[in-house]
């Protein structure tokens, strides 16, 4: 049952509105005829514009409070009102919107008839989780009532509040949603079609010479050894942090040093092989095996294996007094390593699992140090031999560097 009472809206007062005990309660605004605030039972507040047409009662949701501001939903009614002065009829055309699918019912569309079929269960959760504000704006929005602004404003918002990289991947979805939908059938458009990403850069961040040391020392005074052990497998193998938190002894084969990764975010397994320092963790760790499939078991996860690792990655930061390095760059770490080295980009993209080679671009300027050195000793070779030049008269600019000279080579 509901009940209407007249006050003026302001958001203390409307936050301090008692909650029905069943039904709904119905409040009107002083100040904006036809505005409304419905309170439900279960405490959900949504802003509703009413008005009679032709002697029918036309009901239409502005959006939920506080998500929705006093301000904004007086000027969504001003607008609307504006429209009937007009001689337009928005209230026809929201009740054709709810005649088709919501954008939350196309995200559980999606969801169901595509991305479950496609993608592991951490991918899953990572879709919905950068969907969440977008379906808190959105959930019960009509397909065709979202605009292109509104799509690029959510975009931007999100570059605001999270990063460009998250307002990418968000935009991404939408766009994949959209874009399903109209292959399943819905006549529509795309609103966040022709949205340009932001411009990412691509991070090189890795443990520095100088600083690795220092990371060393505070790891090894970690007192959680499953915690000490699992960052240095993530040093060791290169592997992404999900991929090692998960690792498997059946995975593992000894015979041969090798680590087969059955999932990886390319689609396709992979294998490592593992050095020295990883088979001693791993022939310790061998030693304390339990009841459990996984290398780094946990009793407290529902997973069963070790999760969270980012206190103790913090802890250890602290204690090495290093900052801006994340867990991941741990993996870049020895790629950068083998790059400076001089190991060709070919094969640091096949130790780090890479499907395409521009995922191992990044790697192409610190392998470019060994050959610019050589190019130094070159030169300075050169150098010295200039100054000598006078007294034994050798022609050095004839001279190739590869061994063969000059003017004969073909």
């Amino acid at each position: 049952m509901s009940k209407k009472t007249e006050i003026n809206f302001m958001k203390a007062t409307l936050l301090g509105l008692p909650i029905p005990a069943k039904g709904f309660m119905t409040y009107r605004d002083s100040k904006e005829k036809g505005l409304n605030l419905y309170i439900t039972a279960n405490g959900h507040r949504s802003f509703i514009f009413r008005k009679y047409i032709n002697g029918k009662d036309h009901r239409i949701i502005l959006g939920h409070f506080p998500d929705m501001s006093v301000e904004l939903a007086r000027k969504e009614a001003q607008k609307i009102k504006g429209q009937l002065a007009e001689g337009k009829n928005p209230c026809e055309e929201k009740e054709k919107l709810a005649a088709e699918k919501t954008f939350g019912e196309a995200y559980e569309m999606y969801m169901d008839r595509h991305a479950r079929m496609e993608n592991k269960p951490s991918t899953l959760k990572e879709i919905g989780r950068r969907m969440r504000k977008v379906l808190l704006c959105w959930g019960q929005r009509g397909l065709s009532s979202i605009s292109r602004q509104e799509a690029q404003d959510m975009h931007d918002h999100i570059g605001r509040e999270n990063g460009k990289y998250e307002a990418n991947r968000a935009l991404a979805y939408i766009r994949a949603i959209y874009n399903k939908m109209i292959d399943w059938g819905w006549e529509g458009t795309n609103p966040a079609a022709k949205i340009q990403k932001f411009k990412e850069q691509k991070r090189d961040r890795f443990i520095l010479h100088d600083e690795l040391p220092k990371f060393m020392e505070a790891l090894e005074v970690e007192p959680n050894r499953d915690m000490r052990d699992f960052f240095l497998m993530c040093l060791y193998t290169s592997a992404r942090c999900g991929n090692v938190l998960s690792m498997r002894w059946e995975d593992i084969d000894f015979s041969i040093n090798e680590w087969r990764i059955p999932d990886t975010k390319n689609g396709e397994p992979v294998r490592i092989p593992l050095i020295k320092e990883a088979l001693e963790i791993l022939n310790n760790r061998l030693q304390l095996k339990k009841s459990t499939p996984w290398v780094f078991p946990s009793s407290d996860s529902k997973s069963g294996h070790l999760e969270e690792p980012n206190p103790a990655w913090k802890r250890i930061l602290d204690r090495a007094g290093l900052k801006n390095l994340r867990i991941h760059d741990l993996r870049r770490t020895l790629a950068s390593y083998q790059a400076i080295a001089g190991t060709s980009l070919l094969i640091i993209g096949k130790s780090l699992g890479h499907k395409s080679p521009q995922s191992t671009a990044i790697y192409a300027r610190l392998s470019n140090n060994p050959v610019r050195a050589s190019m130094e000793s070159a030169l300075d070779f050169y150098r010295k031999g200039k100054e000598k030049e006078i007294s034994n008269n050798i022609d050095y600019e004839s001279i190739n560097f590869f061994g063969r000279n000059s003017d004969n080579e073909e």
